[in-house]
Order: structure tokens, then C-alpha cells, then sequence
């Protein structure tokens, strides 16, 4: 058992992208966030099924070729090999929670 604030960690790139507030041992455990117009290089997982669930604003995950606009608490869930690509194409930051299981040290694909 174990307990952590999300104000002890950092996010990745200062204001944006995952602060992990778990990595391992079975699955890993995000907060996420990108302001306007900001995004990551579409990637898939080997063996990870990714879950992220929309806490504040209003963002376009792609699967697959196919555009989802989530918005406030709604979640998506992204299987194994399926490509994924994030952009917040609006004008406020976007908050969401990143789970991703069974925990893999090294299972991302980045993909042009």
C-alpha cells in the first residue's frame, strides 16, 4: 500500500504531457495534460491496453484512423496494436487520467 499527491510529481514537458503517479509493478497510473493546441506522436502498444478518462476540457483521441472528441467524464479505451494520436485542438487545457495495463518497461511503438 502506498500513497502519493499528485502535487509531489511533475509533469513530463512542465506543463503538459503524463505525470505518473504510478509506473509498475502491474500497471502504470497518470494524470495527463496538454494545453491549446498541443499533442504526442501517434503510437501503439504491444501488449499495454491504454484507458484514458476525460476530467476537465475537451479532447480529439484518434484511433485507428477514426477521430473521437471526449469530453468531461467520458472515458476511451484503446486495445493493444490499436495506433493512438491526442491533439487538444481547443482553447483551454485538457486533464485526463492514463491508465495503462499489464505494465510493460518498454512497449511503445511510435509510428509517422
Amino acid at each position: 500500500m502506498f500513497i502519493i499527491d499528485e502535487k509531489d510529481r511533475e509533469y513530463r514537458f512542465g506543463d503538459s504531457g503524463p505525470k505518473y503517479l504510478m509506473k509498475g509493478p502491474r500497471s502504470n497510473f497518470a494524470i495527463v495534460q496538454f494545453q491549446a493546441g498541443q499533442d504526442f506522436k501517434a503510437h501503439y502498444h504491444n501488449i499495454m491496453e491504454e484507458n484514458f478518462y476525460i476530467l476537465e476540457g475537451k479532447v480529439d483521441i484518434e484511433v485507428d484512423g477514426v477521430v473521437h472528441t471526449l469530453t468531461q467524464g467520458q472515458m476511451i479505451h484503446i486495445e493493444p496494436k490499436e495506433v493512438h494520436y491526442v491533439i487538444n485542438r481547443y482553447d483551454a487545457p485538457v486533464k485526463m487520467v492514463s491508465t495503462l495495463a499489464p505494465f510493460q518497461e518498454v512497449d511503445k511503438v511510435e509510428v509517422d
